[in-house]
């Protein structure tokens, strides 16, 4: 029903990911390359009939929506004074570090992570506390040891957790959830948990809301959540943030107002609306289509760049891919490569400790565009390494 093969040409659309060079192929940042449900175009139609698009306020539907879907696909109940819509996650998390801790206070993430936290945390006048993960070969683990002497340093006063991960695409566990939860509550350590990624997911799997596990997460965090990444609307800036505490709620409306970040544009409220309430078949199909990718990924790697190993997750569309026994950097690794085959993906180095000799990819992109990226990246690896074909 809903054609994902199709190669949309997205050059001289205004498109960060595709302003390249003819002969690139970006698989770096995180959107994909297929069109959005067409229940959401229609909805955009329908909106594009009036022509005013002053400022506008949030309807019923769009709590309604959010509600709804959190309860039917992820369990969770959440009650309507305990949402309140933002531009965009990462703005979100901005604003709440800079205004919900002090200077030099510092944040807690588990590495590799997103870059844009480092980011956030650091451009803010705060420190970077990393805990890096354990890594098997197999996937990522916490440390709880290093975690709990991080969280108890006495400047440690928030920690991040990316719910299911990024870039390494875990899902964690309740039990996971419910121990960092404990261990922040603990020490007097707030948790923001970005879940953006969290409808992006194996088919049959299912991923776990932080606040769900528990009391003492539900009192002791912000959620953030949004259509974004899984309908593809990231240049829509719509975004919501789920609060039940009344006093941290109360703290994040003053600090996302004061920074002019809380007020919906006129299309913002119609993605979200449109896409958690007629975008569910669009959605379990992209899954499959995404899931079909990442297989393609795992046996070509296995078969054509043994020397790359695929680390499996069941979260996101973005591919981590363990480069250690290639014996380079990651950031050479990657630059070569886009300099010699115009393969664009990202130096895992980008993401903390633990990136190193890594590589993260795009595969949101039609099976061709897929299949003509590993041959790049094939080719990049024989000339940037030496390696002969297998």
């Amino acid at each position: 029903m809903f054609d994902f093969d199709k190669i949309i040409d997205r050059r001289n659309t205004d498109s960060i990911k595709w302003d390249i060079k003819e002969n690139e192929l970006p698989m770096w940042v995180a959107d994909m390359d297929f069109s959005v449900s067409p229940e959401i175009v229609d909805a955009f139609y329908n909106r594009l009939k009036h022509p005013v698009f002053g400022y506008s306020k949030l309807r019923d539907e769009w709590y309604d929506a959010y509600i709804n879907w959190w309860k039917m696909y992820h369990g969770m109940e959440m009650k309507r004074e305990h949402l309140m819509f933002c531009t965009g996650v990462v703005p979100a998390i901005s604003s709440i570090i800079r205004n919900l801790t002090a200077p030099k206070d510092k944040i807690v993430l588990l590495s590799p992570n997103y870059n844009h936290f480092y980011n956030c945390i650091k451009d803010n006048g705060r420190q970077v506390l990393e805990v890096k993960m354990i890594y098997d070969r197999t996937g990522y683990y916490i440390d709880y040891e290093i975690l709990e002497k991080s969280l108890s340093e006495p400047d440690s006063k928030m920690m991040i957790v990316c719910n299911p991960q990024n870039p390494t695409g875990t899902i964690w566990s309740s039990s996971d959830l419910q121990r960092i939860g404990e261990m922040c509550s603990k020490y007097n350590v707030l948790i923001v948990s970005d879940e953006i990624h969290c409808d992006i997911i194996t088919p049959e799997k299912k991923y776990v809301p932080f606040a769900s596990v528990s009391e003492i997460n539900k009192n002791n965090s912000i959620t953030c959540i949004a259509p974004t990444k899984a309908f593809n609307l990231a240049g829509l800036q719509t975004s919501a943030l789920y609060i039940p505490n009344d006093d941290i709620r109360s703290k994040v409306c003053s600090s996302i107002e004061k920074d002019e970040i809380s007020m919906p544009n006129s299309f913002a409220a119609v993605a979200a609306v449109s896409a958690f309430t007629k975008g569910r078949e669009w959605l379990e199909e992209l899954n499959k289509y995404v899931y079909k990718n990442k297989l393609i990924v795992r046996s070509f790697l296995h078969e054509e760049i043994p020397q790359i190993k695929l680390v499996w997750g069941d979260a996101t569309y973005l591919l981590w891919l363990d480069c250690t026994a290639l014996k380079t950097d990651s950031k050479d690794l990657a630059s070569n490569t886009r300099k010699n085959t115009g393969l664009y993906v990202m130096a895992g180095s980008c993401y903390g400790k633990g990136g190193e000799g890594f590589l993260r990819m795009n595969v949101a992109c039609p099976e061709k565009t897929l299949l003509d990226g590993l041959e790049r990246l094939k080719n990049g690896v024989k000339r940037c390494c030496s390696v002969t074909e297998t």
